[in-house]
Formats: structure tokens, C-alpha cells, sequence
């Protein structure tokens, strides 16, 4: 009942957002002192808020896996410093916009009821992991290094005051000083150490309030405020499971972070990482990538462009198809309809990271080509 109500609503024209303004409508009128909470930009997330909701709902009947993601959620969420009475107000107000959207004939009690008992459950879960974790709300960390790969995308090192113990693979929140109250996004692209070095890989979104500010401003100095890690990528220490990984632009950080880690172990299983661009210089990272596969013969990268030629502003001296030391030929192509041309990867686990289109288009041609759903896994798209 709660997924149809919703899907129903989400379903008019412009329902996503409509509901999303009706929804901080009431909860900024009702409960005022929540407002602090939200950037003074509220575009972005209207959007993430839809999505968010979304995919919690599609996976009520998953428990399994919705209540490790709310868990997750709960612990990052303390660094908004929310608190029992928060969580009440966001379902209430949440309750109330999908309500006046329904109307009187999809809106019994009965549908009443199953919302009030659906979300409490997301709170209470959230809640109750937060309230058992003993790890800071937020770390901080100071940046070292801002190095400019390409025009819109730099590569950002920090030192953290503590170290923070997260699983390769995962992303978490991150602050700028220049845009407080707007929490972004971003995945390590090294394992964690013991010695709080962090580093991200950050493209700059035209239009974006964050990123641009990241790639463009960021200085060696600056303070950064990271939150709790997130997300279950990752590769089980004992697995013997061979995996196929793809990753586009930026999205090579997690799965490289993974890798990164995987090599100090003794023994992996074959991984096949399909890394891509738009054009060859936005395989930006393919040096790292050669020293990985040279050193690990396990791991084999393929590196996929949909252009031959570099944009126009792009220059360097070297060829665009110089071929890297323990790397296959470049190839040229959309890089979901060229991974899935190599068959179904029935014997492989699958890992996809990228823009959600991407991940979409990426996974709809996999399981086209005969890759079993349940082997596929990608972080929320949102």
C-alpha cells in the first residue's frame, strides 16, 4: 500500500517534485527550527530526497538489505546533530504531503496506518544506529594537495585529524568551507590507513554548487568536514568469486581503492576492470591502473573511450593511444555495449560505478547479454 500510494503520486506530472516542495513546505512551516538543517539551495535536494525515498520504499520487502542502507544512513545523519523529535517531524511532514496528493479516495486508514508503521521502522532503525555508534559524527580534515589531471577534474589529498576505518569501495559526505550546509557525495580512491591520508577524485559539474567550488577553489589549507562512510562495495577477503568491475570517469576511484587493497592480500580471484571516458583523456588515471596490473597478474584493465580524438582544449604531447605496461588496446565505444559484447559473465560478481545513466544503461545491457540480476551490485543512485 505504501508503494502504490506513492508510485501513484510520483506518477502525475511533475509529481516527484511537486510532492518534494509540498513535503519541506509543511515540514519548514510545522517545524521551523528544522530549516537549519538544509542549505539555502534546496534544488538538488528536492531531487535526492525523491530518490531517497524511492529506493527505500522499492525495498520494503528486502529487509536485508533496506535495513543495513537505514543503518548507514542513521550513523551519517549525526552530523546534522538530529535528534528523536527530527525524525518525527520528517515523517509526519512526509506523511501529510503524500496524503494531500493521494486524496480522499487512495487515502483510507488503512493506507494511514501502513505509512505510520513504514516509517517507523526507517526511523527507529536509523535512529537506534546512531544511538549505538561510538565513532565521531563528523571527522575533519585539512587539504595538502589539490592537483589539476584536466580542466574539470582534480585529484584532492587530505590529512585527516583521525583516521577514519571505512571499506574500500564506499563513499562518503563531504563539507567545503565555501558551501556550508551542502553535503556532497565522494568515494576514496585509496584504501584506509592508519595514518589519516584520504584522497578523492572530483569532476567538476557544469551548473553544480559543489563540485566546480572543489575542482576551481580548493586550496592546500583549507578544512574540510568528511561524515560517516557509506555504501556496500566491496570485495570479501575470501571470496573466490571472479569479478568484473566498470567504471567510468571518476567512478574508477572506489573500484581503484578496492584494487589498491585487494593487492596486499595474498590471493585474489581474476577481476576484469573495464575503465571509461568520453574521450581518451578522460581516462585520466591509467598510469596507476598499469601499476597495479603490471604488479598483479590476477587483474586485467581495459581501457574504453566513445571518442578516438581528444576535445580541443586538450593538449599533450604524448599520442592518445600510447599503450600502458600490463593494459589491453584501448577500445572505442559506449563502454556498457562494449563490455557486454565480451558474453553474459555468468562466472563473474559485477561491480558498476558511474553517473546513474551510466549504471542504468550499463546494467540493462549486461542483464541483456545474460548476467543474472542478483550478481550485479551499484551504490543508490542518488
Amino acid at each position: 500500500m505504501i508503494r502504490t500510494t506513492f508510485k501513484a503520486v510520483a506518477a502525475e506530472e511533475g509529481g516527484p517534485e511537486r510532492l518534494a516542495r509540498s513535503f519541506y513546505s509543511i515540514l519548514f512551516t510545522d517545524y521551523p527550527q528544522t530549516r537549519d538543517f538544509f542549505p539555502a539551495a534546496m534544488d538538488s535536494q528536492r531531487d535526492r530526497l525523491v530518490k531517497a525515498i524511492s529506493y527505500a520504499l522499492d525495498r520494503l520487502e528486502e529487509p536485508n538489505k533496506l535495513l543495513p542502507f537505514l543503518a548507514q544512513l542513521g550513523r551519517d545523519h549525526r552530523k546534522y546533530g538530529v535528534r528523536a523529535e527530527h525524525y518525527v517531524a520528517v515523517a509526519t511532514s512526509l506523511k501529510e504531503a503524500v496524503r494531500r496528493f493521494a486524496g480522499t479516495e487512495m487515502w483510507t486508514d488503512e493506507v494511514g496506518k501502513a505509512w505510520d508503521e513504514g516509517l517507523a521502522v526507517i526511523g527507529a532503525t536509523m535512529q537506534e544506529a546512531a544511538d549505538k555508534e561510538t565513532t565521531p559524527a563528523v571527522w575533519s580534515g585539512t587539504v595538502v594537495e589539490n592537483r589539476l589531471v584536466l580542466r574539470n577534474l582534480a585529484i584532492v589529498r587530505l590529512q585527516l585529524d583521525q583516521p577514519i576505518s571505512y571499506a574500500a569501495g564506499q563513499y562518503m559526505s563531504v563539507q567545503i568551507p565555501a558551501r556550508p550546509r551542502m553535503w556532497r557525495y565522494l568515494s576514496p580512491a585509496v584504501p584506509a590507513n592508519a595514518n589519516g591520508e584520504i584522497e578523492f577524485h572530483v569532476r567538476g559539474v557544469l551548473g553544480g554548487w559543489v563540485s566546480p567550488a572543489i575542482v576551481g577553489h580548493t586550496g592546500v589549507g583549507d578544512q574540510w568536514h568528511i561524515g560517516s562512510p557509506l555504501g556496500g562495495l566491496g570485495v570479501p577477503r575470501n571470496t573466490k568469486r571472479k569479478m568484473l568491475m566498470v567504471g567510468c570517469g571518476t567512478g574508477i576511484a572506489p573500484l581503484r581503492a578496492q584494487l589498491m587493497q585487494m593487492a596486499q592480500r595474498r590471493t585474489n580471484p581474476k577481476v576484469h576492470l573495464f575503465v571509461g571516458g568520453h574521450h581518451p583523456c578522460d581516462l585520466y588515471d591509467l598510469e596507476t591502473l598499469s601499476d597495479l596490473a603490471v604488479a598483479n597478474k590476477w587483474l586485467t584493465v581495459t581501457p574504453v573511450s566513445e571518442s578516438d580524438e581528444n576535445p580541443w582544449w586538450y593538449y599533450d604531447s604524448g599520442s592518445v593511444d600510447r599503450q600502458w605496461p600490463g593494459l589491453e588496446p584501448r577500445m572505442t565505444g559506449q563502454i556498457g555495449k562494449v563490455v557486454a559484447s565480451f558474453g553474459s559473465w555468468a562466472d563473474r560478481d559485477v561491480q558498476i560505478v558511474g553517473s546513474p545513466s551510466m549504471v542504468q544503461t550499463t546494467k540493462f545491457r549486461l542483464m541483456a547479454a545474460g548476467t543474472q540480476t542478483k550478481n550485479i551490485r551499484h551504490d543508490p543512485l542518488f
